[in-house]
């Protein structure tokens, strides 16, 4: 509100726009807002010392409050740049887009109608250009413009149409529809780093199960996770596509519990497929279960980089989650305690729950860890409670050494 009162006192145009309209009239919490003006992206940090421009691909203002981001953009035109640089176009994919324009053709610009929808402070109402307020009430995501020349200029709306169809329980409208499976391949001219950030949303939102169908659907997550894909395809058992099924539930049952999830636990989830495969393909010609999980896990996020690129941060936990399995067949002596003191420890057991729930191993092995865990807390196994009677123990005095002397001394 801050932003688009000083904005109108400065004498620009300034609306709240595209998703925090759409949830704020769908009754949903916004989980950010963006802000359109007629200001470029100059004036605007001219009008706010707390702002900083970013961007060349979109010009773009960013207003800080504390941690809190407002994105300001300036409206886009239709129109043919009048300087070369303003907009960059390649096989119809936009790689560059600064040239402004008014607010009617800043919403025939947006992708989906219902995201084009602006809502301003001085008379409090709602501007709708492209019918969003009818698709919104009608549960319909419709892109606007010709669908196959939205989806060249950014591939990405491929992924996002998915996403919003699944988040808002909303249809894809048939004419958007229609070419989805066709152009699906456009994903592979994306950056792998743009990927990442647009799956995390994708399955991060508590509706990951249904999202997964989706992207199967339109032939997209064949895009993203080709390995998982071919695996599932190609796969004699059921357990493979169920051990998926239940992982993505367990994510969107964290979320609605609002407890956190890592991505590092879903893409150990969504690579396992291919990994555990590969991996009993290098047992069975000798190599052992521990190297074979660590050859496995390597080749896996390598061929998977080329189409998400997953931060070491995530890729290392994966990795360990993946190799502690093998470790869970170790019952004897005091090998159960020094896997029960790994700090993946917890995350391997829950991924072990997962592949017991799945069928893909037996139950009795879930169940004796369960117990195991019941039986011997972490804070009183018996390694803790050997640290503890150490930590008591003083330390023993030197003696001083005896006096020898003699009175002829």
């Amino acid at each position: 509100m801050k932003v688009l009162y000083r904005l109108n006192s400065a004498g620009y145009q300034a609306y709240l726009v595209g998703g925090g309209v759409r949830d704020l009239l769908l009754g949903r919490e916004p989980k950010d807002f963006d802000v359109a003006t007629d200001a470029s992206p100059e004036q605007v940090k001219s009008v706010f010392n707390n702002c900083r421009l970013i961007g060349r691909r979109f010009r773009l203002a960013h207003v800080h409050f504390g941690r809190e981001i407002i994105e300001v953009a300036t409206f886009r035109s239709n129109q043919e740049a009048a300087k070369q640089d303003d907009r960059q176009l390649e096989n119809g994919r936009i790689l560059r887009d600064n040239v402004y324009g008014t607010l009617e053709e800043d919403a025939q610009r947006r992708d989906f109608t219902i995201n084009a929808l602006y809502y301003g402070v001085e008379d409090f109402s709602v501007i709708d250009y492209a019918g969003g307020i009818d698709d919104l009430h009608n549960g319909v995501i419709r892109l606007l413009g010709d669908p196959e020349s939205r989806f060249r200029e950014d591939p990405v709306r491929l992924l996002r149409a998915v996403r919003f169809a699944a988040k808002l329980g909303f249809v894809i409208e048939p004419a958007t529809e229609a070419p989805m499976n066709r152009l699906a391949v456009l994903l592979q001219d994306v950056p792998a780093a743009r990927l990442f950030e647009e799956v995390l949303k994708l399955f991060l939102a508590g509706t990951a199960l249904e999202t997964f169908e989706k992207l199967r659907h339109y032939d997209l997550f064949a895009q993203l996770f080709p390995a998982t894909e071919e695996a599932l395809t190609h796969e004699d058992h059921e357990f493979p596509i169920t051990f998926v099924n239940r992982g993505l539930q367990n994510t969107d049952k964290r979320i609605q519990e609002r407890k956190p999830v890592t991505p590092a636990f879903l893409f150990a989830v969504l690579l396992w497929e291919p990994v555990r495969l590969r991996s009993e393909a290098l047992q069975a010609s000798g190599t052992h279960v521990y190297e074979a999980v660590q050859i496995a896990a390597s080749e896996v996020l390598a061929k998977q980089a080329k189409h998400i690129s997953i931060p070491k941060r995530f890729s290392y936990p994966m990795r360990d989650i993946w190799q502690l399995q093998s470790r869970f067949w170790q019952h004897n002596g005091k090998r159960p305690h020094r896997l029960r003191g790994h700090p993946r420890f917890r995350a391997a057991y829950d991924f072990l729950l997962l592949r017991a729930e799945s069928d893909e191993v037996d139950q009795a092995e879930a169940d004796w860890w369960t117990r195991f865990q019941e039986r011997w807390p972490q804070e009183e196994s018996p390694q803790a409670e050997e640290q503890q009677t150490q930590g008591r123990k003083r330390r023993r005095r030197r003696r001083k050494p005896k006096n020898t002397a003699t009175a002829d001394d």
